[in-house]
């Protein structure tokens, strides 16, 4: 499906009172659907004013977690980032084994995780091989464009 025919099904649903188009197309299906009142995304609740006679306290920063160590000094790791935003998957289903584990040792061209994007489900690949060192992003957790996703150690 090309990105013309993408666009022009987002012009359509615009422009229509429908609320969700679905189309497939050469194995690829794809649904579009509307923000309307009620469903989707909800803007967050406004802040409510309070007068206090005391400043607020601060909230302590959370911990930062200490970089991953290498296995050998002197050794660089090799990052795989995430070429897109969207929300991390460990496995290619709910009840299915991780793609990979800390230690595991990985082929270059290898899945390491899904990206969820619009509902579409994107496989990463790692484009170097070596052993998983640290997996830096939990199950289900929103990841941003170039975020490291995994550290490498190549063997």
């Amino acid at each position: 499906m090309n990105l013309a025919l993408l666009k022009k099904l987002v012009r359509i649903l615009e422009k229509s009172s429908v609320d969700e188009i679905e189309v497939e197309e050469d194995g690829l299906r794809v649904r579009l659907a509307k923000n309307s009142p009620g469903r989707g995304v909800h803007p967050p609740p406004a802040p409510s004013t309070v007068h206090a006679a005391a400043p607020p306290e601060q909230a302590p920063a959370p911990p930062t977690p200490a970089p991953a160590a290498p296995a050998e000094p002197g050794v660089k790791l090799h990052e795989v980032r995430s070429p897109i935003v969207g929300t991390f998957y460990r496995a290619p289903a709910p009840e299915a084994d991780p793609y990979v584990e800390v230690g595991e040792v990985v082929q270059p061209k290898a899945v390491v995780c899904i990206i969820e994007a619009m509902k579409l489900m994107n496989e990463i690949e790692t484009d170097a091989g070596g052993r998983v060192v640290k997996i830096l992003v939990e199950n289900g957790q929103p990841v941003e464009y170039n975020q490291v996703l995994f550290l490498i150690e190549p063997v």
